[in-house]
């Protein structure tokens, strides 16, 4: 498929409510709408436009009046009570007048599709478009893992395998065009980087970015847990993510697909052209 750009509708009176704006993918979204001329709500806990997942009382008005809403549930599609939350939040999308959804989906996660289809069945009459991204490569320089490379490791439970990770800019891209372009209703639009990248070459590719020493060190799903446990975040908690990413990073999920392309028309940045920006001020 090609870009989808001549299909674009005219987005300067529309009105895009974007969940979780102030996260990794949603303050990209965010930004690229409004760059696109697009109103934008940028729902958060503390902004302007009051959002919390934790508060449905919030969803509602936040919702009304919108066109469209980018869904970028936290903290997973695959949680418990994401599939009761894609039910309700479906449902008032309906009642407020929402025409288009893209929600954000996790790739190879059983629980996650459970949630995908409580949103299609409750979302009756609006447009929903599914973007199943696999592990984010900005989580080694703005999320969990951000810490620990600062500090020289990337401690994780994945073993030796490999995993295509994709750029948060070219997943917000494909959010973009979705929410502003015709063609994508109904549709999954699965997203990678360009090949499969084992965690030991991650690190070796920020070294050789940023000029400092990185070293993969490889741990089990009860030691992630431990350490997670050890940085304050609950033990049941700790011991669901640990099993979440054991389970993603157990092999199948190690192949890239061709969506940004066929979304966007063109290929998806690779991990070492992210990593020689983000670290060696480097664009490629």
């Amino acid at each position: 498929m090609t870009t989808q750009t001549n299909n674009t509708r005219s987005t300067q009176n529309s009105t895009v409510l974007v969940t979780s704006a102030t996260g990794k993918t949603g303050r990209r979204v965010a930004e690229r709408l409004t760059a696109r001329g697009v109103t934008v709500r940028a729902g958060s806990r503390s902004g302007a436009t009051v959002f919390d997942w934790e508060a449905p009382e919030t969803w509602a008005p936040a919702l009304r009046g919108a066109d469209a809403a980018y869904v970028a549930y936290y903290p997973d599609l695959a949680a418990p009570g994401a599939v009761g939350a894609m039910e309700t939040f479906g449902r008032l999308a309906v009642e407020n007048g929402v025409r288009r959804l893209t929600l954000l989906s996790g790739r190879g996660e059983p629980e996650a599709v459970l949630a995908e289809e409580a949103l299609r069945t409750a979302a009756v009459g609006v447009e929903p478009t599914v973007v199943r991204a696999s592990f984010f490569a900005q989580n080694f320089s703005e999320g969990l893992l951000a810490e620990g490379v600062a500090e020289g490791a990337v401690v994780f439970p994945a073993g030796d395998t490999a995993e295509p990770f994709i750029d948060a800019d070219d997943l917000a891209d494909v959010v973009v065009e979705t929410l502003t372009a015709d063609g994508h209703a109904g549709r999954v639009h699965e997203v990678t980087g360009p090949r499969p990248v084992g965690f030991a070459e991650v690190a070796a590719e920020i070294s050789r970015a940023s000029g400092r020493p990185v070293a993969y060190e490889a741990v089990s799903e009860a030691e992630y847990a431990g350490l997670l446990a050890g940085f304050g975040l609950p033990a049941p908690e700790a011991e669901w993510l640990a099993a979440l990413f054991a389970t993603l990073l157990d092999g199948h999920n190690a192949t890239a697909t061709d969506g940004v392309k066929r979304v966007l028309g063109r290929e998806p940045r690779s991990f070492a052209g992210f990593a020689a920006e983000t670290w060696g001020g480097r664009r490629s």
